[in-house]
């Protein structure tokens, strides 16, 4: 970590700060005014900036503009005296972190020079990144493409979509364009746009100003400008709140934007990619996504395929996350017999590439001896491949006639004399389910955990109801849920004949 620079024409204020810090563990610097301090800024850069506002020569203020202008995510924190609170304001329209009013509590200024100093180690950490690119590894055809399509973009800034089953490699295909671009150099910052929740996507995308919500203690800097003159790479675009999508198509058109709470329009120098593994056209035509940002996004499109459609590239996958791992552990590599080979190429492996790394990590820490057979392998991967069967059979019932959805009470249909079909005992409901989400899988149905889930919910609740003769209250007793939980889902299913106790 870098040390902490104290920038004072007062040389006790400047001993004290150095003694407090020192208690701390925490390097200082210090400077009796800000001509050295702005010579210094040539050869190195401070971690975060204590300055006092009004020394002989270059003020505070003058350091503070100089150091925005090169180092805008450095803390700056000003130190004032009561009677120049003025300058202060200043200081804060000039992007200062914080200012420190004389006469100062110690203990105080030591807290807020640990906050900026988070502050500053987080900003780091963002931009900086990984140091290298990892790999992405493939021989089969579909990959070779994708590898075609990075080298054709190499040189180019234009927007690109990346589409592609979860955990497929899409951000990995990301910092590959931004490596071989002539951004390379500048910051690659990635942003889930899924993991965030909806009243801090905009903050954290635009950045926002001191005081502008609740909490917002200072100013900060968004994606878009910790990404200036890089990449800002935003994944799984397609959770993207509504709103957001407007402001983010404002950015797009006429490449400025507006920190949360900010009246100054700030410049955005940032190559936009974005990815997601949702069908963006069909969320188009459900009103969820913007037709417009839509095609703003789509200039350059590159599909990434899924592991079942590059089988082939399983084993090489395989001995280099199984190296991976044993090199993190300090530990030999385990290798995999022909037969557990053949046995993982046969998988679906639904969670794909990220699947398969989190399975060499397991084998690396649980499988027995260094050689791994099939028997050695996570229970459940073996038990889907003996389940396999039933699910052939919904998948050809489901090829020969097309899919009709299911009716509004939630029986499953299933085909005759089909696994499913013939299945008995207390786990036969579990069968029929898993038929059915493999019937409305192979047809291509979108959002099957919902529409199953809806009918599931559904059915509990009638039958809940029926036991006890319509009264809600009893049922949600029954079903071991809220009243408001029961009420606002009788409303939501439009369940009818319910009563209150």
């Amino acid at each position: 970590m870098k040390p902490i620079w104290i920038v004072d024409d007062d040389e006790s204020i400047r001993w004290v700060l150095e003694k407090a810090l020192a208690r701390e563990n925490l390097a200082t610097k210090s400077f009796a005014n800000a001509r050295d301090a702005i010579a210094a800024l040539e050869f190195e850069t401070p971690q975060v900036l204590v300055s006092d506002i009004r020394m002989p020569g270059d003020s505070g203020l003058d350091l503070l503009q100089r150091v925005k202008a090169r180092f805008p995510g450095l803390p700056v924190i000003i130190i004032t005296a009561f009677s120049d609170l003025d300058s202060a304001v200043a200081a804060f329209q000039g992007g200062a972190f914080e200012y420190l009013a004389k006469p100062f509590d110690i203990d105080k200024a030591v807290e807020l020079i640990r906050r900026a100093l988070d502050e500053s180690l987080r900003e780091t950490s963002v931009e900086s990144g990984p140091a290298e690119t990892p790999e992405i590894l493939g021989q089969a055809p579909a990959m070779q493409e994708v590898f075609r399509a990075i080298g054709r973009l190499s040189q180019s800034n234009v927007t690109v979509l990346i589409t592609g089953e979860s955990g497929s490699g899409k951000e990995l295909v990301a910092r590959a364009l931004h490596k071989h671009s002539p951004r390379a150099a500048q910051p690659f910052i990635a942003l889930n746009t899924a993991a965030i929740p909806k009243d801090l996507l905009e903050s954290e995308l635009f950045g926002h100003e001191r005081g502008a919500f609740t909490g917002a203690q200072t100013s900060r800097r968004g994606r878009f400008e910790q990404a200036e003159g890089g990449t800002l790479f935003l994944d799984e675009i397609g959770d993207m709140p509504f709103d957001l999508q407007t402001r983010l198509l404002r950015v797009l058109s006429d490449g400025h934007f507006y920190r949360v709470g900010g009246h100054q329009p700030l410049k955005a120098n940032v190559r936009v990619i974005t990815a997601t593994h949702q069908n963006l056209e069909q969320r188009v035509r459900e009103g969820l996504f913007r037709e417009d940002l839509y095609h703003r996004l789509n200039v350059i499109r590159l599909r990434l395929p899924s592991l079942r459609e590059r089988r082939e590239d399983i084993p090489i996958l395989v001995r280099h996350f199984l190296v991976q791992s044993a090199k993190q552990l300090g530990v030999e590599a385990k290798r995999m017999s022909d037969a557990t080979l053949q046995f993982l190429c046969g998988l679906d492996l639904p969670g794909n590439v990220r699947q398969l790394e989190n399975l060499c990590n397991w084998i690396t820490v649980m499988a027995p001896g260094q050689t791994v057979e099939i028997k050695d392998l996570p229970l459940e991967l073996t038990q889907e491949q003996q389940g396999g069967a039933a699910a052939a059979v919904a998948a050809s019932a489901a090829a020969s006639e097309p899919y009709t959805l299911p009716a509004s009470h939630g029986t499953v249909h299933t085909m005759p004399g089909s696994e499913a079909a013939q299945a008995s005992g207390p786990d036969a409901w579990l069968a029929l389910l898993e038929a059915q989400a493999a019937s409305m899988l192979s047809a291509g149905q979108q959002e099957v955990m919902a529409v199953l889930g809806r009918q599931f919910e559904s059915s509990l609740i009638r039958t809940a109801l029926k036991h006890t003769h319509g009264r809600k209250n009893d049922a949600a007793v029954r079903l071991g849920i809220g009243r408001n939980t029961i009420t606002r889902k009788i409303a939501e299913l439009g369940i009818d004949g319910a009563k209150d106790d």
